[in-house]
Order: C-alpha cells, then structure tokens, then sequence
C-alpha cells in the first residue's frame, strides 16, 4: 500500500515499491516481444528437428501474433471485470505453463497450440500492466515509467532473434531450439512470485461487459484466412484452403456486422467514423504486415539461402534492429510531435529505399551476396520501419476525443499484432511458392512484393490526421 507523507509526495519504501512494480511490468512486456520474435531465426531449426516443414515454419510466428491480436483487447475488458491483479496472475502463470510445453513438444502440432495459448495469456497479461500502473503511481512517477518503456521493448525486439542465434549456436545441453521457450519457465515463476508478493489488490467492476461474441467472430475469421493461405500456399490450392478463406471472409463480415449491433461493441462506433482514425488503422495494416513479413523471410533468407548460421542471421540482422530502434527514439522524442504525418511518409519512403537496396543487391548477386554487403541497406530499413512504426499509432490518434483514446489505444495494439501475423504468412508462403526457381529469385519475388504493398500505403497517409494529440498539460 502507498504511504502518502504529504499530496504528491511519497515514502521511500513506496518509491521503491513503484520501481519493483514498474520493473514486473516491463518484464512481462519484454517477454511478449521476446516471444514474438524468437522464432524469426530458429524456425528453420524446429522444422528440422519436428519435422514440420514449410508448414511449421509458416505457423510459428502467425500462430502467437494471431491468438494475442484477437483477445487483446478482450484482455483489457476482462481486467476492469475480474480485476487487474487476477487477470496478470492468470496471464503470468498461463504464459509459462505455454512456454514449458512448448519447449518440451515432441511434435509440431503441440508447439503451435503451445504458441496459440503463450500469445492467448500474453493478451491476458499484456493490458493489465498500464492498468495497474495508472492506477497506483503518481504523475511524476508515470512519467518515468512511461520514458524506460520505449527503450526495453527496443533493447527486446533486439534480443529475441539475438538470444535465439546465441542458444541455438551454444545448444545448451544439447536442447538444441528448446532453451528459446524454456528460459521463460525461470522468467515466469521469477515474475509470478514477485506479482503475488507486490501487485496491489484492486476492485474488480463486474458489471463491465465483454463482447464474447465479436471476439470469437473476428478469431474465426482471421484462422480461417490465415489457414486458408498457409494450406494453399504449402499443399495447393484444393478445395479445403479455397473454402477456408471463404469461410473466413464470411466471419469478418459477421464481425463488421456485430460490431455495427452490438450495444457494447468492442471498437466505440465513433472511432469508425473518424476518417483520420480509420485511414491510420488501413496504413498500420498494411505497412506492419509487410514490415513484418519482411523481417521473417529475410531471416529465412540469411540461413537457408546464404547457409549463414543462426548466430550469424541474427548478428546479421542487428543493424536492421538498431537502426529500427535509433529511428523510434528519434520519432518518440520530438519528430512526431513537429512533423505528424510527413514523418510517417518519410518513414515509409525510407523503408522503400532500403528495399529497393537490396533487391538490387540480390538481383546482382543472388545468393553470394555476403552479409556486409546487405548491412548498410538493413540498416535504412531499420530506420524507415523505426520512424514509421513508431509514427503511425500516435499520428492515427490525432483526431480521436479524449473518450476514444483507450479503444482506440487497444485497437491499434490488436491491429499490429494481427498485421504482423498476416504479414508473416503471406509474405513467407510468397518465398516458398517462388522457392522452387531458386531462394535468390524468392528473395527477390519477395521483397517486390513488400515494396508493392508499402507504396500502395503511401496515398492513404494523406488522410491521416496532421498532427499527433497534444501532450496534456501538467
């Protein structure tokens, strides 16, 4: 409990209570990214071992993504209704029991439901951490709070495919992949004893309504698109996949039109109203699914088609990372609020070039182009998909009321996380249906691809709002 000397003043022993809380939270926020992206370099290694082939492969990632983007902001809502500090126990405790089974999976069936349930209790963990926090800090301390988050979700998505390349290069007990999930059992057990000891106990509201409903709408209807494009694209284009992305087309439609009916539906109608909102909603989608794709195939470039190891993929992609994370410093310290939507298409045109760069490098040298050569153009891709990924959320946000910031908040978090899913599978079914003519020419087939769906982007930036909100004042 916060010991209050005096208004805004707090105990030391309080001070140090916010700071063991804040540094749960993060925890729980780095493993989600961690999570989300250590695959990227050790899927080619889980499908040797399991067995699974292009099919694993394809899943690993979406998997995760999709199960955290649909209930993700479901996660949220059952927050306010069963209370936060639950809901984080639950959400904790679910994500390690997850990751031991997935280390563990004698096959790949298991580990993709295992990646289903860590990306369903992340979504339940994930929302309750900023709760928790604007609840029991002070401004000053938010403040702080808010500051250390940019960097140690940057300094994580740099981990996750680093922290893969090192445990599968070291193959610690000769574990092979396994250590990439099994690390987050000491991770998990650490961080639930210190929630259970620290987490202050909240009300929980139940009359808060969740709209099952449209939750299980839209979840239907993103399985049944992404594995309608994962079969096709592996096994042929039969009746199965053709039906399946049919049948999801139908759900989505159900789920506009629960959305339209439902009295408590889960994105406030106003929010599809606003033009600037929706046209940042359509760039975010298009640009993280690319951006994301990208990412995925060019891993499985680095190790299939230039034999590099995992260590070496994932050191070859650090100047990607850094550049990706450089940029978001830059745009999250004073860009977006002087620039607004001109830094978004900046971010995006540098993305292009860097594309562009090494599409040209691979048409000229195939798969003997070395891993100092790609680095420069990695590292403009960093800082294009750094300034426009960081850019776009609070720029979309420009035209939203203060009462749509939290829906339009969690909206945006669920669209990246289902952006990336679909990105990753779409992107990397296109390499391995052009695989056959050689993985250069998929490299190449691949990143037109990407540089198509970023430049169609562009045009719809010029509808997002000018300007990112105004800072509140103090």
């Amino acid at each position: 409990m916060t010991t209050v000397t005096e208004p805004g003043t707090v105990t030391t022993r309080s001070s140090r209570l916010m700071w063991a809380i804040l540094g749960l939270v993060l925890l729980a926020d780095a493993l989600d990214v961690i999570d989300a992206t250590v695959t990227n370099i050790a899927a080619p290694t889980i499908a040797r071992d399991l067995g699974g082939g292009e099919s694993l492969i394809k899943w690993l990632g979406p998997a995760y993504m999709l199960a955290m983007g649909v209930l993700l902001v479901v996660g949220g809502r059952l927050g306010d209704k069963f209370g936060q500090r639950r809901l984080f126990l639950i959400g904790m405790g679910g994500f390690t029991l997850a990751s031991a089974i997935a280390g563990f999976s004698p096959d790949p069936t298991l580990l993709i439901a295992a990646r289903v349930a860590q990306g369903a209790f992340g979504a339940l963990l994930i929302p309750q951490g900023m709760a928790i926090m604007t609840k029991a800090f002070d401004r000053a301390m938010l403040a702080k709070a808010f500051g250390l988050f940019g960097p140690v979700l940057a300094l994580s998505s740099v981990g996750g495919p680093v922290l893969a390349g090192l445990l599968l290069s070291a193959d610690v007990f000769g574990l092979s992949w396994r250590p990439i999930f099994l690390v987050n059992i000491i991770l998990g057990v650490v961080g639930l004893v210190m929630a259970v000891k620290i987490l202050p106990r909240d009300d929980a509201d139940r009359s808060t309504v969740v709209d099952g409903w449209a939750s299980g709408l839209l979840g239907l209807a993103m399985l049944g698109l992404l594995y309608g494009l994962i079969e096709g694209s592996t096994n042929g284009w039969s009746l199965i996949p053709t039906v399946s992305i049919g049948v999801g087309v139908l759900f989505f439609a159900a789920f506009a039109y629960r959305q339209r009916t439902a009295p408590h539906p889960l994105v406030k109608p106003s929010l599809m109203k606003n033009r600037g909102f929706t046209s940042g909603l359509l760039v975010c989608l298009v640009a993280v699914a690319a951006g994301n794709g990208l990412l995925f195939v060019l891993s499985l470039f680095l190790q299939e088609g230039l034999h590099a190891g995992p260590r070496d993929a994932s050191l070859g992609l650090v100047p990607l990372t850094l550049g990706l994370v450089a940029a978001g410093f830059a745009a999250m310290g004073g860009l977006v609020a002087r620039l607004g939507r001109r830094l978004v298409f900046i971010g995006l045109t540098v993305d292009l070039v860097g594309c562009g760069w090494v599409l040209v490098l691979v048409a000229h040298s195939g798969t003997n182009v070395s891993l100092w050569a790609l680095a420069p153009a990695l590292s403009v891709i960093g800082v294009g998909l750094g300034l426009g990924f960081a850019t776009i959320p609070p720029v979309a946000l420009g035209d939203a009321s203060p009462e749509e910031a939290g829906s339009a908040s969690g909206s945006f978090s669920s669209i990246q996380q289902l952006a990336s899913a679909i990105g990753s599978a779409a992107v990397t079914s296109i390499f391995f249906q052009t695989a056959a003519s050689g993985l250069g020419h998929a490299m190449k087939v691949s990143l037109v691809v990407v540089l198509a769906a970023t430049a169609l982007s562009l045009p719809i930036v010029a509808l997002m709002p000018r300007k990112a909100p105004s800072e509140p004042e103090q």
